[in-house]
């Protein structure tokens, strides 16, 4: 009987101790691993403080299995069944990308197998009806309707774009197109460039000749370094608004220089201004956390992504009281935490029946002057 009683707390003991995998799917390489690899620091800094208070479910440890998807939709397909069948994660994170997500999706529905989308802003990641998509990232919908709030302070007359050739680009010209055109303002020239293209001299020397007085450029922060660096030195003098928040302005400002001077970049965190955050405390508290990693302050504005990500499923799932995907997605659905963007819950969006969660995240838009950040108000 004592024998019996000792294998049963032996087991009991072992059962406490069993770590809770996370999969994160993330571009490591290619065209977007500056912002992936900020994403997945931030991660890793909640799964640390997690842990440090104590885990989930009475004591269990949370881990990171991170995969590289390579910036590539194929790679990203490919890494999501990998984390499902041979690592047996019963959530996942990611896929930064639009495309990367959208190439994702097909694996949920076939494994069932809840994911939430900390970045990516395409609208029919949750329009297409796979009921195993959570976002926590914008639409470009909340975009423009963020954008259409700070309008007045742009003066625009007329609207030229330029933007990334995939499903996020082209949403984002299609969307805030509409929103300029609600509000009586000329939309001008698309210039649409791939994810690769280190000169985009043709494009520019397009948009140069165009009357506009305002281009918006939607691409990941490397390529709108060149972008900029390119447009200065082809004297463009136009308004440089970006979206997409993924534009890291402190590395701007590093990497461009004066040819970031006065752009205006739509973002999604605030570190500069806490007081202008959701939860100021929490924004001191993560800025502290990132700077004692030795991590540079240009990431705050991706890796905030990646924490916020992993403390909504944490939450979830403390929640469900399980590690069962169906259990940890029903609990998504009933899932209200307070992070760095601001309260998280979802509501329904897409087809009746095999709807996609959707939160409101918080829309900022950063000015840079004089080669600092201000918080536009």
């Amino acid at each position: 009987m004592l024998a019996a009683c000792g294998l049963i707390g032996a087991a009991l003991a072992q059962a406490q101790a069993e770590d809770i995998a996370i999969g994160m799917n993330m571009p490591l390489t290619g065209a977007f691993a500056a912002s992936g690899t900020y994403v997945a620091d931030g991660a890793r800094i909640a799964i640390d403080e997690i842990n440090a208070k104590g885990g989930v479910l009475g004591g269990k440890t949370l881990t990171l299995i991170l995969e590289d998807n390579k910036s590539n939709p194929t790679e990203a397909a490919t890494v999501t069944e990998k984390l499902i069948v041979r690592d047996k994660v019963p959530v996942i994170l990611g896929a930064w990308g639009s495309s990367l997500t959208l190439a994702a999706m097909p694996k949920l529905m076939q494994y069932q197998v809840p994911m939430v989308v900390e970045t990516s802003g395409a609208n029919k990641i949750t329009e297409s009806g796979n009921p195993f998509i959570f976002r926590i990232a914008a639409t470009q919908v909340i975009e423009a309707a963020g954008f259409e709030e700070k309008l007045d302070q742009f003066n625009i007359r007329k609207i030229d774009f330029l933007a990334i050739n995939n499903d996020w680009g082209l949403n984002t010209v299609n969307q805030f197109g509409k929103t300029m055109k609600d509000h009586g303002i000329e939309v001008g020239l698309v210039e649409l460039m791939d994810q690769a293209s280190q000169d985009v001299s043709a494009q520019l020397s397009k948009l140069k000749s165009s009357d506009a007085d305002t281009l918006i450029v939607t691409t990941a922060v490397e390529q709108l370094t060149l972008v900029l660096k390119q447009a200065a030195a082809l004297g463009i003098d136009k308004q440089i608004i970006t979206t997409g928040g993924s534009q890291n302005p402190d590395q701007l400002v590093a990497q461009a220089g004066s040819a970031a001077e006065n752009t205006v970049h739509l973002v999604f965190f605030a570190p500069w201004d806490p007081d202008s955050t959701a939860f100021p405390e929490k924004t001191r508290g993560f800025i502290e956390a990132w700077k004692a990693k030795g991590f540079d302050f240009a990431g705050l504005t991706e890796s905030f992504r990646g924490y916020d990500g992993v403390q909504v499923i944490a939450s979830a799932i403390e929640r469900a009281g399980s590690t069962e995907p169906d259990a940890i997605r029903e609990a998504l659905w009933n899932t209200r935490v307070d992070v760095l963007n601001g309260a998280v819950s979802f509501d329904k969006s897409g087809p009746e029946g095999a709807e996609s969660a959707q939160s409101r995240p918080n829309v900022y838009f950063a000015k840079i002057s004089g080669g600092k950040i201000e918080v536009l108000k």
